[in-house]
């Protein structure tokens, strides 16, 4: 049963047949008080609520209610009407328990499709007594290449193949190297999409000025440069799932444009005034702390919630080390095809030495470290030797693992101190700094402006 809150008869009658023609029992409620008194006869699987019911239309007799609904039945998932101006009270709703937020005028698809979200979202059942194994995992789900069989790992691909069949947003965090795109694709790959476009969009590598051009398009002669039309990504990907990656590196302007397609699911191509839809699954990640850019003031917090209906937290390679003998036996197998050498093999005491690095650069650090040695060994046993001639060779020297005392250097400094040293260990290659710390190029530059660093801006 779901239970629609509106004080407009016009509205509640909309969603009432919107829902019935879908499949859905509904029952109504004009006042916070008829909703209480329905609520404790009926079983409900979901709410449907607006958030004004007074003159005032603050819309606190609205979070009061669902803060009475959350307490009354915290496990039924709350969806919540607003207005597009008044979207800081959907995110106070959203702070409050809510499910989501829906703006007027809503889209049906829209919100059927949140309704379906959060309807099987709350249905999920996973059986804590029954042991996770990845044997069991890859029979359920198609995993792809995600090496591991740490158990925090394992409750990880669970719950995304849990969260795959519905629409939910997803938002992916974790250290550089960790893994987030396979994430991202064994969301994919375990959706109701998997035949459709699976899209990769690296935000930190595009400008604001070239933003809506990327995203959404353009007609030729939309502007000065544009020779002919252009297709954007969101059209690419429709129907699938886009995957936004580094999306803590959008800049403000961007990230207003990016809310309303997201809220909406409708976008304009530039230099074509016409609206056209969108249905498309969104995937998100950032290795940044995106909490704190919103307390900050540089990542929109209607945005966050957008985008955050589901989070998933890779933990990084040190704190699944046991998983780190796994991935080096997995990428010698791959290597061994690569450069024709199928004789190759690792020690047991190259794997235990490889299992003590700290390797801030986690997977990725981990596969550049086994290829430049496979590259460079002579012999088909590769020992602790070999990995540690290679390992001594990266941007990060021995005396360098040990920090500044606090107070003698401010972030700034130590960003811009270890940029340095990556341009002149890498001889001011771009692509090689950017890869050793983890950044985009796009996103390198801007720090190479910031801190006035030189570089060749044709490299």
């Amino acid at each position: 049963m779901i239970l629609i809150i509106d004080d407009d008869v016009a509205v509640r009658a909309s969603l009432s047949l919107l829902m019935k023609q879908n499949g859905y029992k509904t029952q109504q409620a004009a006042s916070p008080k008829e909703a209480l008194e329905l609520a404790q006869q009926y079983k409900l699987k979901l709410v449907i609520m607006d958030m004004n019911f007074s003159i005032e239309t603050t819309g606190h007799d609205g979070l009061q209610l669902l803060e009475q609904f959350k307490k009354l039945m915290p496990e039924v998932p709350v969806i919540l009407i607003t207005g597009w101006g008044s979207i800081n009270l959907a995110v106070e709703g959203m702070r409050a328990g809510a499910a989501d937020f829906v703006t007027k005028p809503w889209s049906n698809d829209y919100l059927l499709q949140s309704v379906r979200t959060a309807l099987s979202l709350s249905e999920e059942v996973t059986d804590a007594g029954d042991a996770l194994t990845r044997k069991k995992l890859d029979h359920q789900y198609d995993l792809g290449f995600i090496v591991g069989q740490d158990p925090e790992l394992l409750k990880i691909l669970k719950k995304v193949g849990q969260i795959a069949p519905t629409d939910a947003s997803v938002l992916i965090e974790g250290e550089s190297g960790t893994g987030k795109e396979l994430i991202a694709g064994a969301v994919h790959r375990n959706s109701l999409r998997k035949n459709q476009p699976f899209l990769k969009v690296n935000l930190g590598g595009i400008s604001s000025s070239l933003f809506e051009s990327e995203m959404f398009g353009h007609r030729r002669g939309a502007f000065t440069d544009a020779k002919a039309d252009r297709v954007g990504r969101f059209e690419m990907a429709n129907k699938g799932t886009i995957f936004l990656d580094e999306i803590g590196e959008l800049d403000l302007s961007s990230q207003v444009k990016l809310l309303r397609v997201l809220q909406d699911r409708t976008y304009e191509v530039l230099g074509d005034s016409k609206s056209r839809k969108l249905d498309i699954r969104v995937v998100c990640a950032t290795n940044r702390n995106l909490e704190q850019l919103v307390e900050e003031g540089k990542f929109r917090e209607d945005l966050f919630y957008r985008i955050n209906l589901i989070k998933v937290r890779l933990p990084s390679l040190r704190e699944r080390s046991d998983d780190i003998p796994l991935l080096v036996q997995y990428f010698v197998g791959n290597l061994k095809k690569v450069y024709h050498r199928p004789e190759l093999q690792v020690s047991p005491r190259a794997l235990q030495w490889l299992k003590e690095l700290s390797l801030p650069g986690n997977i990725r650090e981990l596969k550049n470290l086994v290829e430049r040695t496979v590259l460079v060994a002579e012999n088909n046993m590769l020992e602790a030797e070999d990995f540690q001639a290679q390992a001594q060779k990266g941007p990060g020297k021995p005396g360098d693992k040990t920090l500044p005392a606090v107070g003698t250097m401010t972030l700034d400094q130590m960003e811009a101190s270890m940029i340095k040293k990556s341009m002149d260990f890498y001889n001011n290659n771009i692509s090689k700094v950017a890869r050793a710390l983890g950044l985009s190029r796009a996103a390198l530059y801007r720090r190479l402006d910031k801190f006035n660093i030189p570089y060749d801006p044709a490299d």
